[in-house]
């Protein structure tokens, strides 16, 4: 299944929730120097995603059976995967800072593991503004798995 993301957001964020996640996105551990190193907070129940751009957010998102395996990483800018569990059966995409759902998808209750990959991260020249030439890409595939832990795959280095 294929999903498209086309919506705004704000402070370089946004959700991937369970519909009655539990996590504190204020919390001290939620975007610590490693989350934003990594792109990729963590709390109970919802993963916050760091964006180049700070308003429109565009990309996909692939619910799969298994994890993809060739990854052309020349494709991307940054790509982490972390892990969730979604025990409401109803899965999220959040804007911020007022969660607003953005996209709904009812899943099998159970945990899975996310990956984001974040491309075109050189068309945002002010990442602290919004601007029409951004035009980042986030492509988020979403297959179960019982693995919690974060890892970068392909690091992003740049402002």
């Amino acid at each position: 299944m294929k999903y498209t993301l086309n919506f705004s957001t704000s402070y370089n964020q946004f959700y991937i929730a369970d519909k009655l996640y539990s996590g504190d996105t204020d919390s001290d551990n939620f975007w610590t120097d490693e989350s934003y190193h990594d792109r990729l907070a963590m709390e109970s129940g919802i993963l916050g995603v760091s964006t180049q751009s700070y308003g429109l957010i565009q990309g996909e998102v692939f619910l799969l059976q298994e994890p993809v395996k060739e990854i052309d990483f020349s494709k991307y800018d940054h790509i982490v995967e972390a892990g969730i569990s979604i025990e409401s059966g109803v899965l999220q995409i959040l804007d911020c800072p007022n969660s607003s759902v953005e996209l709904e998808i009812k899943i099998k209750p159970g945990k899975y593991r996310v990956r984001v990959y974040g491309s075109n991260f050189s068309s945002v020249k002010e990442n602290d503004l919004s601007n029409s030439t951004d035009n980042d890409f986030y492509k988020i595939e979403i297959w179960p798995q019982d693995n919690v832990g974060r890892k970068v795959l392909k690091q992003y280095i740049g402002k």
